[in-house]
């Protein structure tokens, strides 16, 4: 997954203007205690971010 498919999940999910503001504020314990914003910086693989931003937000399986 490239980091634009992941912005445009997170997008649908949270919306335009609230993804960002998550991506920077809320913590995931998946991410080893990271942001989506920290996580981006540091490399993680975009899979790997959208996994825990599923987790987190309890998505199904339909939406993952």
């Amino acid at each position: 997954m490239r980091e634009a498919e992941l912005w445009a999940r997170m997008n649908r999910v949270l919306g335009d203007h609230y993804a960002p503001a998550w991506a920077e504020l809320v913590v995931l314990s998946d991410l080893e205690g990271r942001t989506v914003a920290e996580a981006l910086r540091d490399g993680v693989a975009c899979k790997a971010i959208w996994r825990a931003v599923a987790e987190k937000l309890e998505l199904s399986e339909s939406e993952r």
